[in-house]
């Protein structure tokens, strides 16, 4: 597989340099959807974590020995990403690991890693559930951090902009997988807080073309907005539909809208779609920029595919060698120690993270690290508050 060669050509050239006797590698396992419908997030988040192994490894690698990436592609598929998080946990093939972007197939693995004592730091994946599940006081040790924004989190941004706009009547359109009915699930009750209840409440699969009849159904009712939380096929054909059926109805939705795979199969119908964003592709700050353009340098594009993930993956591999540097070993409870109570300010391209775990609290994005993106001209720029977003209609 292309990505295969791309990870192998990465460990030789920040390898060179290395002394010619180098010490035993440091082996980061990295999974994600690198084939399917969620790719373009799975290769983006992968490419930010080889940009971040390069650093590192051109600077002497950490403890005085070099990274080198174990990748699996898990298709998305849950039952391949628990099978591949048992081979790489149960064989001692990684110390550690950065990675994962779909819901459902991080709740099937992470199990593997905390029965393991192997951190795990999730660069994409958002659902609430996944830093809580062996939090304390039910579990002594939780080795599952997170540098992406939670569902939860994210749900009150939408929510935010729901009430900003004035929307009453409001459809959730969501998958059926467990990113979806997590994000419905989510938002339902950040809407509540907000006084709003969903007058129509739809879902559709994964590989749905067709989304005529669920939009119908709320349009009668008289709904004002709609709610998405998909990923970017499906997401395009909810566009594309609601053209076909000449209602226009104002579209907002989970991070997923900014997907390559949405906006370019929604094409002119996805123009105005705002979503939350913890990045958005401009180089508003020096460590962006220096981002933005190392990664279209190196991969020869004019726009990444799925910025967020590029970033996240990018900073997640920075926050973990961060707790082994630390730890002075990659032994997993020392380095989840670590974690839990990072010294060094780490400069990533989300924020300059300062203490951004507690033995209580894995999740590194807050409220302050999201803005709001919109669909224009074919990319996603930046809203500065829900009251823009209210005028951008």
């Amino acid at each position: 597989m292309k990505l295969n060669k791309l990870a192998i050509f990465v460990g030789i050239l920040v390898l060179a340099g290395l002394p010619a006797r180098a010490a035993e590698p440091i082996r980061i396992g990295v999974d994600g959807p690198f084939t399917g419908g969620s790719a373009p997030m799975g290769i983006d988040m992968l490419r930010g974590i080889e940009l971040a192994a390069g650093e590192i490894n051109k600077a002497g690698g950490v403890l005085g020995r070099p990274l080198v990436l174990v990748e699996r592609d898990d298709r998305a598929n849950n039952d391949r990403g628990a099978q591949i998080a048992k081979e790489l946990t149960g064989k001692r093939l990684i110390d550690a690991a950065v990675g994962y972007v779909n819901t459902g197939v991080a709740l099937a693995a992470i199990p593997y890693f905390e029965e393991a004592r192997i951190p795990v730091v999730l660069s994409v994946t958002t659902g609430s559930l996944l830093t809580r599940q062996f939090a304390p006081p039910e579990y002594a040790e939780n080795y599952i951090f997170r540098a992406s924004c939670s569902t939860a989190l994210e749900v009150q941004k939408i929510a935010e902009i729901v009430k900003a706009r004035g929307y009453r009547k409001v459809s959730i359109l969501a998958d059926t997988t467990a990113y979806g009915q997590v994000g419905r699930h989510d938002l339902i009750q950040a809407l509540a807080a907000q006084g709003i209840a969903p007058v129509s409440n739809e879902k559709f699969n994964i590989g749905d073309t067709d989304m005529t009849a669920q939009l119908t159904r709320a349009r009668k009712a008289g709904v004002d907005v709609v709610l998405t939380y998909g990923i970017g096929p499906e997401l395009a054909a909810i566009a594309n539909d609601r053209a076909k059926l000449g209602w226009m109805v104002p579209m907002i939705g989970s991070w997923t809208l900014s997907m390559s795979n949405f906006i370019d199969a929604a094409g002119a119908n996805g123009e105005g779609t705002v979503m939350p964003q913890t990045f958005i592709e401009q180089g508003d700050t020096p460590k962006r920029a220096a981002f933005i353009d190392a990664f279209h340098a190196a991969y020869k594009v004019a726009r990444m595919d799925s910025p967020p993930s590029a970033a996240q993956g990018y900073d997640s591999l920075y926050l973990l060698v961060a707790a082994i540097r630390q730890a002075g070993t990659v032994d997993g409870p020392k380095v989840r120690a670590a974690l839990d109570d990072l010294h060094d300010k780490i400069e990533g391209v989300l924020q300059v993270y300062d203490h951004p775990f507690t033995p209580t609290d894995h999740e590194a994005v807050e409220a302050a690290n999201v803005a709001y993106g919109v669909v224009e001209n074919g990319r996603v720029v930046r809203l500065t508050s829900p009251a823009q977003a209210a005028a951008a209609r």
